[in-house]
């Protein structure tokens, strides 16, 4: 059994700008009287070109933690910095992704990926133009003109992408996208999610149950665990990744066998500490 090297936490990569700063952060929440500690004492580090997938069992913390970088929760202790600049409240320079697209219903796809920029108060010549560059980004550009019911669960998924990419955010936190979809189309919205960041070299924070996911996606990978919810472990990714995101070629390789073993134990060691 190989054993990764563990990535420390809170360090500077050479050669990279960090972005996001999560600085001892803990949530508590009162449920039926009594308090729950959902995260205990998060500290981490968000480059910009990562692609940070983090995986843990349910109950760990993940969604929290993401609605707490995404401005929609507060900490009850720590700090989120962007640009070194306390992040309290939603903001242009977070998008997120979730699980269901959330595409407005009475507006064609263009017309959705433009919706945040006319808020915004964009031209409309200059939507036009973003809209499409994001639209061909994701392979949507021929269905531009159709409307959400129109299309495919992959493809509403993709349009969700493109609209959040057209706001050009710093960092795109994504809540399990991929979950809702059949075995066939999740394989085919990784490939266009690592297209997708190889050409726009985005920040992603990317989370998932799924180790497979996290090794054929992530080049950092971290893992978390409940009772409070934390950080207990984070590896940089030793699987090599072609360009071409030939994820047979990926799954094929030693490297990516001996880490899916290696974090599925970890996973469940560390679970069984926490029963």
């Amino acid at each position: 059994m190989i054993q990764p090297a563990r990535m420390p936490l809170f360090l500077k990569q050479e050669g990279t700008e960090s972005n996001i700063i999560l600085k001892n952060i803990s949530l508590t929440y009162n449920q039926s009287g009594k308090d729950i500690r959902a995260l205990e004492n998060v500290n981490l580090q968000l480059y910009s070109n990562d692609f940070v997938c983090v995986l843990g069992p349910s109950g760990c913390g993940k969604s929290s933690l993401l609605n707490i970088i995404a401005g929609y929760l507060t900490p009850s202790e720590g700090t989120v910095f962007i640009d070194g600049s306390p992040h309290t409240n939603p903001d242009p320079q977070v998008g997120v992704v979730f699980q269901q697209p959330n595409l407005l219903p009475w507006l064609n796809i263009e017309k959705n990926v433009e919706f945040g920029l006319k808020m915004k108060g964009m031209t409309k010549g200059r939507r036009v133009e973003i809209a499409s560059h994001y639209l061909e980004l994701v392979s949507l550009k021929d269905y531009a003109k159709l409307y959400p019911h129109q299309l495919s669960g992959g493809m509403k998924q993709r349009a969700a992408i493109a609209r959040t990419l057209a706001a050009n955010p710093k960092i795109i936190l994504l809540d399990e996208p991929f979950s809702a979809l059949d075995a066939l189309t999740r394989e085919k919205m990784q490939k266009h999610l690592y297209f997708i960041w190889q050409q726009t070299q985005k920040c992603l924070f990317f989370i998932t149950h799924d180790v497979d996911e996290a090794l054929l996606l992530g080049d950092r990978i971290i893992v978390m665990h409940s009772n409070p919810g934390r950080i207990v472990r984070e590896y940089k990714n030793p699987v090599a990744r072609p360009k071409e995101g030939d994820f047979r070629s990926i799954r094929l390789q030693k490297e990516f066998f001996e880490m899916r073993e290696y974090l599925i134990d970890q996973i469940q060691e560390d679970d069984e500490k926490d029963e």
